[in-house]
């Protein structure tokens, strides 16, 4: 006997306004003495504050896995939430402009941009399946317009640097929602460690951005249960401890993370590309495998939801942007950029399923850890911090 269909009541919303990533920057910075600034996360004064963001490190995954982690699991904890979908691209906005991604725009993984009629990788900020280069056309500073954390610090007279891998330094993603400072390249983890401690004893007040992806690689393609993402996760442990150690007195060190992964096998991958149901109707399938945006052709989303809703409505909450919308999965507002970029209809996992595109996504279809949705493993993120 088929399960019910999943209930949206069924999905947790993200804690946007209280204790969601978006609000992680700006709470720094109220703690930096920024003024105006809001600081919802009460964390406490300091002059030096250092942000090590770890792709890929859910709070639960952390917690389950303590032993191999034991001084990130000896400071002290709270959680947060990402926001929706629970993936890098989304996050990294979120926390870098201090909104949910009703207001930043860039709605998952990928998305359909009407301004370029095309599903859009945020990552590398060109079309699915092309490497054209959409800088020129989708100018990261008129995507988000508004002023990042880093850009506000920096008015307000803090010295920010990011130590984040050198490839990344004026990619679409960076100069849409982590533009602002000083962005010395990291090549290795020693480097950024370096880079770091150097960042962090600049000017009479200072802000690093530090970021480490291998944690979240490991997990995509060897998964979060098997042995090689416990091996990685030593060694991140032993790199926020050494770099907690190198840094000046008084500096607080804040580790967080974008999202958290679970394991999905390879017989419960549904191939879109595959499958005539999940794909009739369809305009374009944006999103990532756990988090589906799918834009319907004219006319035909009431016929694309009844059929995505009868194959999976068992095994994802399948609804309306309206619904989700409504919902506050976005955030309070949402604008007209990131309503246009939502799904005419949304499929959202809340059990072991992905939806894959063996023939668009091959690479992203293959990988074993995957993450978008809303459940605690990938949803929940740390937030670590040493001193008060």
């Amino acid at each position: 006997m088929a399960e019910p269909p999943v209930a949206l009541t069924a999905l947790p919303v993200p804690a946007y306004g209280r204790s969601s990533l978006a609000e992680l920057l700006p709470s720094v910075l109220a703690s930096l003495g920024v003024a105006g600034e809001a600081g919802a996360l009460r964390l406490a004064p300091t002059t030096r504050a250092v942000v090590l963001l770890v792709d890929g490190l859910g709070a639960r995954l952390l917690r389950r896995h303590a032993d191999a982690a034991p001084f990130l699991s000896s400071l002290g904890a709270r959680e947060l939430t990402a926001g929706f979908p629970s993936t890098t691209a989304t996050s990294l906005a979120s926390f870098g402009t201090g909104t949910p991604p009703g207001e930043h725009g860039v709605t998952g993984y990928t998305s359909w941009v009407e301004e370029v009629e095309a599903t859009v990788g945020w990552l590398g900020w060109s079309p699915v399946g092309s490497r054209e280069d959409l800088r020129s056309r989708l100018v990261p500073e008129l995507l988000q317009p508004r002023a990042t954390a880093f850009e506000r610090a920096v008015a307000a007279g803090v010295e920010v640097t990011v130590a984040a891998p050198a490839t990344f330094d004026g990619s679409g993603l960076t100069r849409a929602v982590l533009r602002g400072g000083a962005y010395r390249g990291a090549v290795t983890g020693g480097d950024a460690i370096a880079t770091a401690v150097a960042g962090s004893r600049a000017g009479a007040r200072s802000l690093v951005y530090c970021y480490t992806p291998d944690l979240d690689l490991t997990g995509h393609v060897r998964g979060v249960a098997s042995e090689a993402w416990r091996d990685q996760l030593r060694l991140v442990d032993a790199f926020a401890e050494q770099l907690a150690a190198r840094l000046p007195a008084g500096t607080v060190l804040h580790v967080t993370a974008d999202h958290g992964m679970v394991d999905v096998p390879d017989e419960a991958r549904v191939d879109a590309d595959a499958c005539d149901v999940l794909r009739e109707g369809v305009r374009a399938l944006a999103g990532e495998p756990r988090a589906r945006h799918v834009h319907a052709e004219p006319g035909a989303a009431a016929d694309v939801l009844a059929r995505w809703s009868a194959l999976l409505g068992d095994r994802m909450w399948v609804g309306t942007r309206d619904a989700a919308v409504e919902a506050g999965l976005l955030g309070p507002v949402v604008g007209a950029a990131a309503r246009a970029r939502t799904g005419d209809v949304l499929a959202v996992a809340t059990g072991e399923v992905a939806v894959v595109r063996r023939s668009v996504e091959p690479r992203f279809s293959a990988l074993l850890g995957q993450h978008g949705a809303l459940t605690d493993d990938e949803l929940l993120v740390p937030l670590l911090s040493t001193g008060p």
